[in-house]
């Protein structure tokens, strides 16, 4: 029976073979096309360490292996390698190769057993720096951005954290501007968007955990909430719901938020993405939980509500009276967008005595000439706005927004010319258009643009009827979905009179004295009682100080 250190170089050299092409290799490895690294020991010896990482990782254009003489060890020998691109050099001079070379005041004791010990607590200047004791652990920090240290004679590397990070600078959101309000936006780093939330939320109690998911991208994943505020089961549900995901690469939030959502089949976003750092921060402190992936800007925010969707952050800065007024405004355009369109056919194709006969008058003259039927023409128009739509955000940017408007304009007078359509379809259809980018949210502005051709084609084939049918099948979806165990509807379904106050209508900040109740069972209290604004009770006496 083979030893356990020949078990582990025979693994190692058919993971080779297979890592260098040799096909008979692989047919007979497995169907993994993709083995994972055997978890090999290192040897004491450093020529055979340094041997199999350069075999590994030799063929990439970015690596650097340099060796150099640890002068305090009495000149032993060792090796330094990493990935050029994702690593400061200038810090890996300095913190590293540097001391290594220079430093003369240390003495490692017996050779192999301190020897580590001393360069991590006398010589390396590097703030992060962990020891590995397998080559595969070693690999994996080594792709992250970390530098490689093997010291002959030593049967342990060490990984210090040198790590160079891309970063665009912060500037405002492109999805979620704001007039009145902070005007910073989430970036593509993990720990800057941390950083964003913790300016907002300085308390020891925030915690942000990480894991790192994707087989091969191996994507940093942070999972940020408020000890104590945060449900514990709420908290473990996100995390084993992250752990489950086996895959080769987490690219974006969209790939979580589409593998974890309760109904995979559902058209509407079931968890909030944002890259609103304010919008972030507000989640945490009602008890949610804020989900960060890396190399994207736009960070998930669970559980959520179909009421989160059609709210901002802007209604919490302007007054309780216009912040009401803005909301109501978007429930009315997010009802426009879904149903305008059918409301139209189905009127106009089977209900015409609705209307006046004065407007009826004038919509069968506007469609005289016009060969095709009703729902041809919204068809057709609907496509072309969505084309304009796509060109628009698709061209280069100085392009994008003149495409957009001068191609509407034409294409829709020359439709009208040519009596393809009739002036009011013009007119709804721009209405609906308009209407659908009121959504704070963009995921549910997909939504609606989705949901509006199926409600309008049950306008087309059963007029107000199929409308009516349409509506009640989307209603009854919606009070059946949840949001990591939270009714997507609430505090409306179920009901919850007291929730009611920031749902619909965005009532005084005094009166939300709460915390959601989805959310909370007991301790729901975020702020005291009485805090309504008064004048002063006091009052001046005659004759007194004015």
């Amino acid at each position: 029976m083979k030893s356990r250190d020949t078990d582990q170089m025979d693994n190692l050299l058919r993971y080779i073979d297979a890592y260098r092409g040799d096909t008979a290799v692989q047919r007979s490895g497995g169907s993994d096309p993709l083995p994972d690294i055997p978890q090999v020991a290192f040897s004491p010896v450093l020529d055979e360490n340094v041997g199999l990482i350069q075999t590994l990782m030799g063929d990439n254009f970015d690596f650097i292996l340099r060796r150099v003489r640890i002068r305090a060890a009495g000149g032993r020998r060792a090796a330094v390698f990493f990935l050029e691109e994702i690593v400061d050099t200038v810090e890996v001079s300095e913190t590293i190769l540097e001391p290594l070379a220079h430093f003369a005041s240390f003495e490692p004791g017996e050779p192999g057993q301190d020897v580590m010990g001393g360069i991590v607590e006398s010589i390396l200047e590097a703030a992060a720096v962990a020891e590995q004791h397998d080559l595969r652990g070693l690999l994996e920090a080594v792709s992250t951005g970390q530098v490689g240290l093997l010291v002959d004679g030593v049967d342990r590397a060490l990984s210090v954290d040198v790590r160079k990070y891309v970063r665009r600078q912060v500037d405002i959101p492109q999805t979620e501007s704001s007039v009145r309000g902070p005007q910073d936006g989430f970036t593509e780093d993990e720990y800057l968007n941390l950083a964003l939330i913790r300016q907002r939320i300085r308390s020891p109690h925030l915690v942000a955990e990480s894991l790192n998911l994707g087989r091969v991208t191996s994507t940093v994943v942070g999972v940020v909430y408020i000890r104590g505020l945060a449900a514990p089961s709420l908290v473990h549900e996100v995390k084993s719901r992250l752990r489950r995901l086996d895959v080769d690469a987490v690219l974006e939030s969209g790939y979580i938020e589409e593998l974890t959502k309760d109904d995979p089949l559902s058209p509407f976003p079931l968890l909030l993405s944002t890259e609103r750092p304010d919008r972030v921060a507000a989640g945490v402190l009602e008890g949610r939980v804020a989900i960060m992936v890396s190399n994207t800007p736009f960070v998930l925010v669970v559980p959520t509500e179909f009421t989160s969707m059609v709210s901002s952050p802007e209604d919490y800065y302007v007054g309780f009276p216009y912040g009401t007024i803005i909301r109501m405004v978007r429930y009315l355009a997010l009802g426009t967008s879904l149903f305008l369109p059918a409301v139209y056919i189905a009127i106009t194709t089977f209900h015409q005595e609705m209307l006046p006969t004065e407007l009826i008058l004038s919509i069968a003259s506007a469609r005289e000439g016009v060969p095709f039927p009703s729902i041809v023409e919204l068809l057709i128009m609907e496509f072309l706005f969505e084309a304009l739509r796509e060109a628009g955000i698709r061209l280069p940017r100085p392009f994008g927004q003149a495409v957009s408007i001068v191609g509407a304009l034409i294409i829709g007078q020359a439709a009208v010319q040519a009596s393809l359509v009739s002036p009011l379809l013009i007119i709804v259809v721009a209405v609906t258009g308009i209407a659908s980018f009121i959504s704070p949210i963009f995921s549910m502005g997909l939504a609606m643009r989705f949901l509006r051709f199926p409600i309008t084609l049950l306008g087309a084939t059963l007029g107000l009827f199929g409308v009516a049918v349409g509506v009640l099948a989307i209603l009854i979806h919606l009070a059946g979905l949840r949001s990591f165990g939270v009714p997507f509807m609430s505090p409306v379904v179920p009901a919850n009179l007291t929730d009611w106050k920031d749902t619909f209508v965005r009532w005084g900040m005094w009166t939300m004295e709460k915390r959601p109740s989805q959310l909370f069972k007991s301790g729901r209290r975020r702020m005291a009682r009485g805090l309504k604004p008064e004048p002063p009770q006091e009052r001046f006496r005659q004759g007194g100080e004015r």
